[in-house]
């Protein structure tokens, strides 16, 4: 059975109506996924733009990835569902569209065909996986694993071997791959550049910018040559790193406050991690979200903020765009940042968002 079949494409207009929905569940008022997973939502990913169609994937701590037609109208239809014997940390598409690559704590990851709906282990480590990332490169194509065995195995999927095994100094704790270039962030605020040319090789080892320790990390690309230049990090303390891989001026790297809000005194700040960061496809702004319960809009060039959401009523883990670069999603759900006893299993179910965007993201008049 295909999961393809049908067209639609996004138009740039405002194509979500408004849902009931409890406040502060859904205090956006965006359109909201169908059927969403039964425990907190890990990743998100949109389709690549080859597709007539528009799909997104989600991987969550029900074990379960599950996959969804995004529709012109912005309803969605549930397609189907994969699942590991433990929770889903991470996917990526190939560029065809045609399979999704799964990360997870069984210590595998998997790849689903989704023309014939068939799920095959691609790869293996002595720990969970952390993170996968699909490379598309002109002489061969493989996906990239970082795990908590502190490796990163890069696969031929054909193949139960890596070609390639690279010991890292930590546990893998985040990745992002744009093609030639992939940053690997480890525990102990260790950052590691690597060239994807030819073949994988290192490129610059460094320490995070950050104090704290970073959960997430995005490569941008350059608007000019449209060839990846940089990465944002984000932090456990509510912040995030501009980082430029080659800069002439060391002023071009920064460092901004995000997903904090005053406390219960006047001096007090309450600090939140941030959870996920996005890049636009068209307009290379930012988006952030956090423990905070919020997402946030950037412009790192003009070093200003575009919006920030009102407040939803549990974190929000994961967001991402789809390639028009006209719907954002994200995903609230509860991410053990108040431990045990901050979860409310009535209240905390997961759910996922997605929001027409195209104009919030464009470019402050600054830049």
């Amino acid at each position: 059975m295909s999961l393809f079949g049908g067209t639609s494409t996004f138009g740039q207009s405002n194509v979500f109506g408004n849902q009931a929905a409890a406040a502060n569940s859904n205090p956006m008022k965006d359109f909201e996924v169908a059927s969403p997973p039964d425990d907190s939502v890990s990743c998100l990913k949109f389709s690549p733009g080859v597709l007539p169609s528009t799909f997104l994937i989600a991987g969550s701590w029900d074990n379960k990835v599950s996959c969804w037609e995004v529709q012109q109208n912005g309803q969605t239809i549930p397609k189907a569902q994969q699942t590991h014997t433990g929770p889903v940390l991470d996917v990526d598409w190939s560029d065809d569209g045609t399979k999704v690559f799964t990360a997870s704590c069984d210590k595998t990851a998997k790849l689903w065909d989704l023309n014939s709906n068939q799920c095959v282990q691609v790869a293996q480590h002595d720990a969970p996986v952390k993170t996968v990332r699909w490379i598309k490169a002109p002489n061969y194509s493989c996906i990239m694993t970082g795990s908590w065995d502190k490796t990163l195995k890069f696969w031929d999927t054909r193949s139960s071997n890596p070609i390639l095994t690279v010991n890292l100094p930590e546990r893998c704790y985040c990745a992002d791959v744009k093609y030639p270039m992939a940053v690997v962030g480890t525990a102990g605020r260790g950052l590691i550049i690597y060239q994807l040319e030819n073949q994988p090789q290192e490129f610059k080892r460094m320490e995070s910018p950050l104090k704290y320790q970073h959960r997430c990390v995005s490569i941008f690309l350059d608007k000019k040559t449209n060839s990846p230049t940089g990465f944002a990090l984000g932090s456990i303390e509510g912040r995030v790193a501009i980082q430029y891989v080659n800069t002439a001026n060391p002023k071009d790297n920064f460092t901004f406050k995000c997903h904090r809000s005053n406390g219960a005194s006047n001096n007090v700040q309450d600090i939140y991690a941030v959870n996920d960061i996005a890049f636009h496809p068209v307009h290379g702004t930012l988006a952030t979200v956090g423990s905070d319960g919020r997402f946030s809009f950037w412009d790192k060039d003009a070093r200003t903020k575009l919006k920030t959401s009102e407040q939803f009523d549990q974190p929000i883990t994961c967001c991402t765009f789809n390639a028009q670069g006209n719907i954002f999603a994200y995903a609230s759900s509860y991410d053990w940042s108040k431990g045990h006893e901050g979860y409310d299993p009535q209240k905390m179910k997961p759910h996922i968002f997605l929001r027409s965007c195209f104009d919030e993201l464009k470019p402050s008049k600054r830049s």
